[in-house]
């Protein structure tokens, strides 16, 4: 079911599609090193009713207690009760062609997830549930412009995939070094800017963003990194790009110093 957000009446509401929730057992079938610091993981088995039309959907990938080694399981159709509550993260779907889901894993932190990803092998099993749904961007915009950091490489990647050709496209990300840089795939007209994170020093991409120049005329932009800096760049494109609220998507995929985190930046 989709459902237009935000009010727009010129062709750019961004609409809502709803999807139903289940939980899938899937099985690994290829892991590949796409980076120093990005892993990808192949998945298969019963895609049945699965769809991701969002280039930034999130699904919930669920995995054993770093304590206990006790994989739980949320039931989706009762609410929460009072036992071991699951440990679960969110993660775009970077690709799915019907037979096989790809997810890439960003390697910085220690967490269960990162733990799973670096010991994962053909054979094992991985819980998913979701994507609840998908937020879809028209094709309206005169360009769009998309940052980043690692955590928001499979999204960026997906989404340049995804262009019509010759859509105009800036990308802004924030990677460690020179290896951990990524050839992405894309038929749209894309300029690709690569900052390099540097040490104790939390604010590279607003640094970035003060010495670019904000493409002319209407202007999607899509950012997600960690919550507290997503916030500032989300000030900084209207404080000092003049950019409109309402065409800025503004995500914290985490946040510093707490576990499972995902935000939706606004006013």
């Amino acid at each position: 079911m989709a459902l237009p957000v935000f009010g727009e009446t010129d062709g750019r509401a961004i609409t809502r599609v709803r999807y139903e929730t289940r939980r899938r057992a899937l099985t690994v079938t290829q892991v590949q090193s796409l980076t120093p610091h990005l892993l990808r993981i192949s998945l298969t088995g019963d895609f049945a009713g699965f769809q991701s039309l969002g280039f930034d959907d999130h699904i919930k990938l669920f995995f054993p207690d770093p304590e206990t080694g006790i994989l739980t399981l949320p039931d989706l159709g009762m609410p929460p009760g009072n036992g071991p509550k699951p440990v679960m993260r969110d993660y775009t779907p970077q690709r799915f062609d019907g037979q096989t889901l790809d997810i890439e894993f960003a390697l910085h932190d220690a967490g269960p997830a990162t733990s799973w990803a670096l010991n994962a092998k053909m054979g094992d099993i991985l819980n998913i549930a979701g994507p609840r749904g998908s937020m879809l961007i028209p094709p309206a915009y005169d360009s769009y412009v998309l940052i980043g950091d690692d955590t928001a490489l499979p999204a960026i990647a997906r989404r340049l995939e995804e262009l019509p050709t010759g859509t105009k496209v800036c990308v802004v990300a924030e990677v460690d070094s020179l290896e951990d840089r990524l050839r992405f795939e894309t038929r749209a007209d894309a300029s690709i800017h690569w900052v390099y994170r540097q040490s104790g020093h939390a604010n590279s991409l607003n640094e970035a963003l003060k010495a670019m120049h904000m493409p002319q005329g209407d202007v999607h932009v899509w950012v997600a990194c960690e919550s507290t800096q997503a916030k500032l760049i989300r000030q900084q494109l209207i404080e000092d790009h003049g950019v409109n609220p309402r065409w800025i998507k503004a995500s914290g995929y985490w946040r510093k110093g707490e576990a499972g985190a995902h935000d939706t930046i606004g006013d």
